[in-house]
């Protein structure tokens, strides 16, 4: 009987340290400019690879997500090693949905990540790339991690010098935004003025990470129109003493940066969410900024029973 080999990973959330929305691309998507940074709240994925003749795979999910991108990052991971067995995978969701924090995304990666190592197959960074593209924009940044610009359609990455250590408070609450009218929102007010404003104050952030007076979300003007409590929601973690808050991607998440854990303490009781779903629909978390070594030392650890050296993306002992 073969070996089954199996692991659990973290699947960790993002933020939009910054997010800028330009003119419209000619294949129809916006050109964007975006700080992407993964965070401490994550998922939890255990996959297990049996090798076989056939191929099967399983996924157990408490919350039954519709097309679920696990399931499709499984199958086209199989499918670009030529591999052949049972996979089983258990989602054990803590990421908001729909909240504009990448989860269903990092999920995607998580396996992209974890399977060649478990199927014993090489599969360098460049493949694993072509195959985040294809299952979504937010997935390719999470074979990277930490700080990086996303350009482009935001797939376009390149990876920034980590800033400083920072605590925060993400309020989920439970808002459904539309990303398509939020989109279609925007772009009527989209001027080549605005636009080289955005395209200065995005590079005065980019590179001065401490410049929190330059970070801005263009979603905000429209999504807070729409949903004023989100707005509320914003108003009180700077009154709580966040330096920047912002929302990420088109929401609806909040999220606020502090200098200390004393201060994030202070802000949970001031929002009156000290417990996570204690006040309705609404969530808090208290979250750290996960570095690139951080993030990579995670996923080393992860796997270590099955991998040989500290090399990224994480690579096999078991490759024959």
């Amino acid at each position: 009987m073969s070996a089954t080999r199996r692991a659990r990973v973290r699947a960790a959330a993002k933020i939009n340290l910054d997010l800028r929305v330009l003119a419209r691309r000619p294949d129809g998507y916006h050109e964007l400019r975006t700080i992407l940074q993964t965070i401490s709240l994550a998922d939890t994925l255990d996959i297990a690879f049996t090798p076989g003749r056939k191929t099967t795979i399983a996924l157990e999910d408490r919350l039954a997500i519709p097309d679920n991108l696990v399931l499709r990052a499984a199958r086209l991971a199989m499918e670009a090693m030529g591999a052949a067995g049972r996979v089983e995978m258990r989602l054990r969701k803590r990421i908001p949905l729909g909240a504009g924090l990448g989860g269903g995304s990092s999920d995607a990666a998580a396996v992209l990540l974890a399977l060649p190592v478990l199927a014993g197959r090489a599969v360098g960074l460049r493949k694993l790339s072509e195959l985040a593209g294809e299952l979504g924009s937010d997935v390719p940044f999470f074979l990277l991690g930490g700080r990086a610009v996303g350009i482009g359609r935001g797939t376009e990455l390149f990876p920034l010098p980590d800033g400083p250590p920072a605590q925060g408070v993400l309020v989920a609450p439970g808002v459904h935004v539309s990303t398509a009218e939020a989109y279609r929102a925007l772009s009527a007010r989209l001027t080549t003025e605005s636009q080289q404003n955005k395209i200065f104050s995005f590079q005065s952030h980019t590179w001065n990470p401490s410049a929190v007076e330059a970070a801005a979300n263009d979603f905000e003007t429209v999504v807070f129109e729409r949903h004023q409590r989100l707005a509320a929601l914003k108003k009180r973690l700077l009154r709580a003493g966040a330096r920047p808050a912002l929302m990420t991607g088109s929401g609806s998440a909040l999220f606020g940066l502090f200098r200390t854990g004393d201060e994030v303490s202070q802000a949970m009781e001031s929002l009156g969410r000290g417990v996570p779903g204690l006040a309705g629909e609404e969530e808090a978390f208290r979250i750290s900024l996960i570095s690139r070594p951080r993030y990579r030392s995670m996923w080393w650890r992860a796997l270590q029973e099955h991998i040989t050296g500290r090399v990224w993306p994480p690579q096999s002992r078991h490759v024959r």
